[in-house]
């Protein structure tokens, strides 16, 4: 279940999260949240049950916010494309934004962030809450790539949903490589899968 928003409530969430653009979960102190956003111990903890608590919102509150902005780029797609040529250009455009090398961090703490589900059944339900939106969001896109005939019925729209997000996390490994695979053969990697498997 959701929790009501609070100005101070929101504060600290709002500083852990800028606290971890510089910071590892494990090396961020209730000590510094509270000097960082100016609220007291007790006003921390009538908020959050812990401070793992805290730390969960905050990984959710950054995941969202990159949710949103990919239904919404998958919204624009749905809207303004017209043919299954403009569905793999958009699809291209996407992937090259999702795909770069400057989003890495974003990948790797998305992929910190599930694993983090394992110990935690509280972050697992938050967290899968916010992934199946992100799910949906996809899905909806590839059912009605299919209702327009652009996609092969045969393809199960939820599984290329899940699929389409996996490639995208699982480019941690070659993130933190020393010896990196090229950009633009990566892309066309995954537009050739996405054409030839997905669309079909």
């Amino acid at each position: 279940m959701a929790k009501s928003s609070h100005p101070t409530r929101d504060r600290l969430i709002e500083t852990m999260a800028e606290l971890l653009d510089g910071s590892d979960p494990e090396h961020i102190t209730a000590d510094q949240v509270l000097t960082a956003s100016g609220v007291s111990k007790g006003s921390l903890y009538h908020h959050f049950e812990d401070f793992e608590d805290l730390l969960e919102a905050a990984l959710i509150a950054r995941f969202s916010v990159n949710v949103d902005a990919t239904i919404d780029a998958l919204a624009q797609i749905l809207a303004t494309v017209g043919s299954r040529d403009d569905l793999l250009k958009a699809l291209r455009k996407l992937n090259i934004y999702n795909q770069d090398q400057a989003r890495s961090s974003f990948r790797l703490e998305r992929a910190r962030a599930a694993g983090l589900t394992y110990s935690s059944p509280r972050f697992h339900e938050a967290l899968g809450a916010e992934q199946k939106r992100l799910t949906d969001a996809f899905t909806d896109l590839f059912i009605e790539a299919q209702n327009k005939g652009w996609m092969s019925e045969n393809v199960d729209a939820h599984a290329a949903a899940v699929f389409v997000q996996a490639y995208t996390v699982g480019r941690v490994v070659d993130d933190i490589a020393p010896e990196k695979v090229d950009p633009a053969a990566w892309i066309d990697l995954v537009m050739h899968v996405v054409d030839k498997a997905i669309l079909n």
